[in-house]
């Protein structure tokens, strides 16, 4: 498909999608923490997610190809996928779900704010800046009161879930800014879970024993996992990221800590205190404002 200059039906449509399983993949990794170690976790779902995204991928006729310049920052980019959930996955031992949310789906307030940088065209705007100053203000109410604290180590929990949320912001860059532009979405995938399955499970021993109490039942939601979230939520997301504009697309992200929250309290029954809920607020009208763009002739 041509690239689009604005969000379509079809677009809003697949964003909405991603954003409701990516809102409800927190709740699905604290659940399965119970059954198996987190950074074992991440990278048995990588390694899973794997052979059904490369059949669909051969299935599909997509290219795939380690000789266009794209395998280098694909490498990269998997490094930076396995960071990226070594401390998401980490940080919903310490902290709650909803407050995992909240920071870890800041995530387009970081590619709007490095952009200001690194693309002369998407200089922040007077309403960016503005934006920019409501999401912070957010995050340092989230940061600085905890009235329901799910351990006595929080505060380190809702750090690694915003570092967490930079390391995403810094893939989409690698996606956006260097040869793996020139790769399919199916490739750009192959290459994160490719990479990040062999530094986790390499890794996984460090951070204890690999498997705790797993069940039936638990061993149904990671598959949920790897099928709904890995393979056919972020296949949709790279697809969505080669047709339309990034800033567009991430304006759509205030949805995802919306799903998140309410998917705490609704499957784990967390307590949603006022500071969570104003920080959420102001963290998503932040984001709507700050990947803003001004209409031409504005």
């Amino acid at each position: 498909m041509e690239r689009k200059d604005r969000i379509d039906a079809l677009g809003g449509a697949v964003l909405l999608t991603f954003s409701l399983l990516v809102g409800l993949n927190q709740v699905m990794i604290k659940l399965v923490n119970a059954g198996m170690q987190p950074v074992f976790q991440a990278g048995m779902r990588s390694a899973c997610a794997f052979l059904p995204v490369l059949i669909f991928a051969i299935l599909a006729r997509r290219r795939l190809s380690l000789t266009d310049g794209s395998l280098w920052p694909g490498i990269l980019a998997g490094v930076f996928f396995a960071t990226e959930f070594v401390l998401l996955f980490q940080s919903v031992e310490y902290t709650s779900v909803a407050r995992a949310s909240v920071f870890f789906y800041t995530m387009p307030f970081w590619v709007a704010l490095w952009a200001h940088f690194l693309i002369p065209s998407e200089r922040l705007t007077p309403a960016r800046v503005f934006g920019l100053v409501l999401a912070i203000g957010g995050i340092a109410l989230a940061l600085l009161r905890d009235d329901h604290p799910a351990t006595e180590h929080a505060l380190f929990g809702d750090i690694l879930s915003l570092l967490g949320a930079m390391f995403w912001a810094a893939i989409v860059y690698l996606a956006r800014m260097t040869k793996l532009s020139k790769a399919s979405p199916e490739m750009l995938l192959l290459y994160q879970l490719a990479v990040s399955s062999v530094i986790l499970l390499a890794a996984a021993p460090l951070f204890g024993p690999l498997i705790r109490e797993m069940t039936p039942a638990l061993a149904a939601i990671f598959a949920f996992q790897v099928l709904a979230v890995v393979c056919f939520g972020f296949l949709l997301w790279f697809w969505a990221l080669k047709i339309y504009p990034a800033s567009n697309m991430t304006s759509f992200s205030f949805l995802a800590p919306l799903f998140g929250v309410l998917f705490s309290w609704l499957i784990l029954g967390e307590a949603i205190s006022w500071t969570t809920i104003v920080a959420l607020v102001l963290v998503a009208i932040g984001i709507v404002l700050v990947n803003r763009r001004a209409r031409p002739g504005a």
